[in-house]
């Protein structure tokens, strides 16, 4: 596989990004380097190697799910600069 210029400006294109022709030239350049380098992991003999995810072994850590009681509606809007209907009142972020 290689990239092309045409996938360069595609992507770029994608990312709202203006590449002058040099820049276009040299990220296809540099990306047909890297998966040239990544290809070499194709040589490689990985039939006893069992596929991982992480490098560690990483797992979540959970908690029991233990129901408390929590903070009243009313307690919370003791702090609201403006409530309406047990609720903050903020300013309408809309443009």
């Amino acid at each position: 596989m290689s990239i092309t210029l045409k996938d360069v400006e595609h992507v770029a294109n994608l990312a709202r990004l203006e590449l002058s022709a040099q820049e276009k030239t040299q990220l296809t350049e540099q990306m047909n380097a890297i998966l040239k380098y990544a290809d070499k992991l194709t040589e490689l003999n990985t039939d006893d190697v069992e596929p991982t995810t992480h490098v560690l072994p990483v797992r979540n850590v959970m908690r029991e799910d233990i129901v408390k009681p929590s903070v009243s509606v009313e307690t919370a809007m003791r702090n609201a600069p403006e409530e309406e209907d047990g609720q903050f009142k903020v300013p309408a972020v809309l443009e």
